[in-house]
């Protein structure tokens, strides 16, 4: 049985290929402005890797913003459902996840199962998300997969009073301009997000063990800052967290198939 999950999201696309309850390929692009254009490229580029045709997946779950462009999904589900399925798949003591993407952070509590049974998030304001620290290298010109390692510099981080993005960077070119270094800034504005995200998450009563989802989760000082926010530590996932979404997807398709539910399939 081989199925797939496909996330297309505001900044980058994802797809998991699964055969037998085991990932054997799975991809990341930048997203396209059009997201059926980016379904493809990023299908394409994944079946690619698995060295099989699009014809061999038997079912695909589509997700994300862009969910309901995605040409051959069988059928969507909300990025919530999928991302508290694909991390409690991966690691079945998970009951907290913290999802931070490019333009929203999220915090759900799961059950035993996987199903979220509460959940918050902030698709209102670029604080708290991915596009904030993307805003915040640009200002610094420091290159954002750089963020993580520049913050561990750092002797003495500087205190960030604003979170609306525009004040933000102000505040930055600002304080560089008064000679702080970059890496006291670069861990200041971590510790701002992450206080602004633990306040985030601790409106549904978080539960132990935590995991930290998404795109930001790959910056080893956002994660080291989060863990402080929330003053516990949070569990590290054996794969890509940009993917979880898309790997929650696939195990929901897999669970479909398992339940006798044929595909039909559109074209790349």
């Amino acid at each position: 049985m081989i199925v797939a999950g496909c996330d297309v999201g505001s900044l980058s696309s994802k797809v998991v290929i699964i055969r037998d309850s085991e990932i054997i390929a799975y991809h990341v692009i930048r997203s396209r402005n059009d997201p059926v254009e980016s379904a493809n490229e990023v299908m394409m580029e994944a079946l690619k890797k698995a060295g099989i045709p699009l014809e061999s997946i038997e079912f695909c779950i589509g997700t994300g913003y862009g969910r309901n462009s995605i040409p051959f999904a069988d059928e969507v589900e909300s990025e919530i459902a999928c991302h508290g399925i694909g991390a409690q798949w991966l690691a079945p003591s998970v009951r907290t996840i913290i999802d931070i993407g490019g333009q929203d952070a999220k915090a759900m509590r799961l059950d035993d199962s996987g199903n979220v049974v509460r959940y918050v998030y902030n698709d209102k304001c670029a604080a708290g998300t991915g596009r904030f620290l993307e805003v915040m290298a640009d200002a610094l010109g420091v290159g954002l997969e750089d963020m993580g390692d520049v913050s561990f510099q750092s002797e003495n981080p500087v205190t960030i009073s604003n979170q609306c993005v525009v004040f933000a960077e102000t505040e930055v070119i600002s304080l560089v301009n008064n000679g702080k270094p970059i890496p006291d800034i670069v861990a200041g504005l971590h510790k701002a997000m992450a206080h602004r995200v633990a306040s985030l998450a601790k409106a549904i009563d978080i539960e132990d063990d935590i995991a930290f989802t998404g795109g930001v989760a790959k910056n080893p000082g956002m994660f080291t800052a989060l863990e402080q926010a929330l003053g516990s530590s949070i569990k590290r996932l054996d794969i890509d967290p940009q993917i979880i979404g898309a790997l929650g997807a696939g195990v929901i398709a897999a669970r479909k198939c398992e339940n006798k539910q044929v595909g039909l399939h559109g074209t790349i």
